[in-house]
């Protein structure tokens, strides 16, 4: 395992490490044993961080970790998030007050002392300019609550506002071969500023894997289900913003990526570490499969400039102007 620098925080996080949505929910049917087993195997293989937020499974994610990593508190990173368990448009919601609570109730449920990260939860551009939310945050840095904090975003602007708060540590991004646009204009200020930088989605909820077909149904409890078309939250947050089966027919494009690197979950993950400014690539799982296979990714071979550039241009010329929503 590879460690990288978290940006002007305390800490080196692998650069391989996992999102637990999908064994919290809203990704169909978990099995809490093989989500533990999954934890255990990330931890056996040099995984020291993890992402979560209270709202995955109403708070299931961070107690499922909670008992993956007992006994290990000082040796593994969790990163939570809040916001989204209330109105993410109310000026309340990001008071003082509510903050505490939120974290007083994540650091229950992960039977911590100290968060190592807290983001806010993709909040609205508003909150943000308004600023108050860092103020509160300062706050409960000094009390010792929390050691850092960052932001979850959904949009390039978002991520640049955020980052003229100088105590912001950490970005949260979406980033991937159909989502490129943070590295053009987000990356070299976040490089500039020290402010690290962890990739979500960057399997496009599965798109990226090559595994799903047009006519593919997903089960009613999973987000590729009922927000294909941003029904409950941000249509970028489900196959990258693009529509399922336009992103199925450009993921046939895309299979030459897998030549020499095993299959496409590999490389895809692997085109993302190959990004400096990012410090960690965060994957979900499900299973101990998807586990190894994910780990695998920082073994096979890196992308030469050309295949870079392939890349770039089949952004640009194919992928961009069916992305959906703002980012």
């Amino acid at each position: 395992m590879e460690y990288r620098q978290f940006g002007k925080t305390d800490m080196k996080i692998s650069e391989l490490s996992f999102g637990t949505w999908a064994i919290g929910g809203a990704w169909g049917k978990t099995n809490d044993q093989e989500a533990l087993n999954g934890l255990a195997r990330a931890m056996e293989a040099g995984v020291n961080f993890f992402d979560t937020a209270d709202v995955y499974g109403d708070g299931h994610s961070e107690e499922l970790l909670a008992k993956a990593t007992k006994g290990k508190e000082d040796k593994i990173y969790i990163a939570t998030k809040f916001c989204r368990a209330g109105d993410i448009h109310d000026p309340e919601n990001y008071s003082e007050e509510s903050v505490t609570n939120y974290v007083d109730n994540s650091l229950r449920r992960l039977k911590r002392e100290q968060l190592d990260l807290l983001q806010i939860h993709c909040p609205p551009i508003e909150i943000l300019r308004d600023g108050s939310v860092f103020e509160v945050l300062d706050k409960l840095q000094q009390k010792g609550k929390i050691r850092h904090y960052g932001v979850s975003v959904e949009t390039v602007e978002e991520g640049l506002l955020s980052m003229e708060n100088p105590n912001v540590a950490a970005l949260q991004v979406i980033f991937n071969i159909f989502r490129q646009k943070p590295m053009m204009e987000l990356f070299p200020v976040a490089k500039k500023k020290k402010v690290g930088i962890l990739a979500r989605v960057p399997l496009a909820s599965g798109l990226l894997t090559g595994k799903f077909q047009s006519n593919h149904q997903f089960e009613a409890d999973d987000h590729r289900h009922f927000n294909q078309n941003g029904e409950a939250f941000n249509v970028g947050e489900t196959f990258a913003g693009l529509p399922f089966h336009k992103g199925v027919e450009l993921s046939r494009q895309l299979e030459w990526i897998a030549d020499r690197r095993g299959n496409m979950t590999r490389a895809a993950l692997k085109w993302i570490l190959s990004h400096d400014a990012v410090t960690s690539v965060i994957p979900g799982f499900k299973t101990v499969q998807q586990v190894e296979d994910n780990l695998a990714a920082m073994n096979v071979p890196e992308f030469s400039e050309s295949e870079l550039e392939k890349l770039r241009e089949f952004y640009q010329l194919e992928v961009h102007d069916s992305i959906r929503g703002p980012y």
